[in-house]
């Protein structure tokens, strides 16, 4: 479970045919700016889930 949190953010990061373009705009940044932007808080609460869900299995 926990390497599936940890994929979804960097699948989501690579796969630029999803999110290359530039509407809608948000306060005047293009959508592929204010996605990657907003990519890595999210990052970050996916790498926190994974680390609590993951214990000591290393």
């Amino acid at each position: 479970m926990r390497y599936i949190l940890l994929l979804i953010p960097c699948v989501a990061s690579v796969a630029t045919w999803l999110y290359n373009i530039s509407e809608p705009m948000l306060f005047g940044i293009p959508f592929f700016y204010w996605f990657l932007m907003l990519l890595i808080p999210v990052s970050s609460i996916f790498i926190w889930l994974a680390a609590r869900t993951g214990g000591d299995e290393l």
